[in-house]
């Protein structure tokens, strides 16, 4: 058996003042494995808009551990394996859950354990991890790819969402080719839901302020309808003209509570479903609480999203393997490790279109 490494390069956010930076720096790795940890070689992580904001004052809505190790989205190569590990062998394409401490989705009274926020994160060269917060990854995509297919906090669209419960439980998907769905923004979450809805037989919408960016993103597949919200404010208004009057099944909302109106506005006459999963325009809202009683006039539901738990995750990568859903076609630009600070300074100017990619 090789050597173990005895140090890694990984990178910390700095303290205040703000915004802070990531540094580089080599730290001592334990070559001692408890019985059910791993060591693995991390291969390529992916960033999220969280990872970024966390380096901005008032840009992230959660307190993040000080000088922590950020990101929380990798794949990774399993190198060694403590004794008590069955599950993995060396050699293995695995990832992190995003939440630790969320196995089930079912542990109610758990608090968050993010990894990059409050526990150490990714963006290391090399990690250990216990056995039980591990999944297996495709092994059809590459390293870029399958990375960008986790359960991060800004991707959790499997199992949360009940149109997506329905399909991945084996409902015919012509019966889907009826459903809708609107997507806020070009970002990662969006993105990734796009590709997923397009396997699923669901046809997506999506808004941006960029007829570029929709362009891009409707090279991804004809089906995909999009709408520039400076040139059309009344999104509503072209959401049901998209869909002859329709509305939306559901609409994954990743700019923040502003937009809830709206929202609600397009989803369809009974039992949609709204998913908050971001604040990329922060949590601002100037609006009539009255306008709920839209929510209960459609017997709509507003739910909140952070990480999909291990379960979701290992039911969606069976869903990617048994579509061959690929994943290069939303990832917008792939750094070094030695270049992560620009990885993150690009995803903050808001000039992607999809996955920011550093490759270890």
């Amino acid at each position: 058996m090789a050597s173990l490494p005895q140090t890694t390069h990984l990178f910390r956010r700095t303290s205040a003042p703000y915004p802070l930076t990531i540094a580089l720096t080599t730290e001592p790795l334990s070559t001692t494995l408890a019985p059910f940890s791993l060591l693995v070689h991390i291969r390529a992580v992916s960033l999220n808009y969280r990872d970024v904001a966390m380096l901005h004052k008032g840009a992230y809505p959660s307190a993040a551990s000080a000088n922590e190790i950020p990101a929380s989205d990798c794949a990774a190569e399993v190198v060694a394996i403590g004794s008590a590990v069955t599950q993995f062998q060396v050699g293995d394409r695995v990832a992190p859950i995003c939440d630790v401490a969320n196995l089930t989705g079912e542990e109610r009274d758990a608090a968050t354990l993010g990894l990059g926020g409050n526990v150490p994160g990714v963006l290391r060269e090399y990690a250990i991890f216990e056995e039980e917060v591990l999944v297996r990854l495709p092994k059809y995509l590459s390293w870029e790819e399958v990375n960008v297919s986790l359960f991060s906090s800004r991707d959790p669209i499997k199992r949360r969402i009940d149109n997506f419960v329905r399909w991945i439980n084996g409902l015919d998907v012509s019966e889907l080719t009826k459903q809708c769905a609107r997507r806020t923004q070009c970002a990662n979450a969006s993105m990734f839901a796009v590709l997923v809805c397009i396997a699923a037989g669901i046809r997506p919408i999506i808004t941006s302020s960029s007829d570029a960016k929709l362009e891009l993103v409707k090279k991804i597949s004809p089906k995909v309808e999009g709408i520039n919200y400076k040139k059309q404010p009344d999104t509503t208004q072209e959401v049901l003209r998209l869909t002859n009057g329709r509305g939306v099944d559901f609409v994954i909302n990743n700019t923040g509570s502003a937009s809830i109106p709206a929202d609600i506005a397009a989803l369809r006459q009974k039992r949609g479903t709204i998913s908050l999963v971001g604040f990329l325009e922060k949590m601002k809202a100037d609006w009539d609480p009255s306008l709920l009683l839209n929510l209960m006039a459609k017997t709509a539901t507003v739910q909140g999203i952070q990480a999909g738990s291990k379960l979701d995750y290992k039911e969606l990568n069976k869903f990617l393997e048994e579509k061959e859903v690929r994943l290069n076609s939303i990832i917008d630009r792939t750094f070094s490790f030695e270049d992560s600070p620009a990885a993150f300074d690009y995803l903050w100017s808001g000039k992607h279109v999809g996955k920011v990619v550093i490759k270890l």
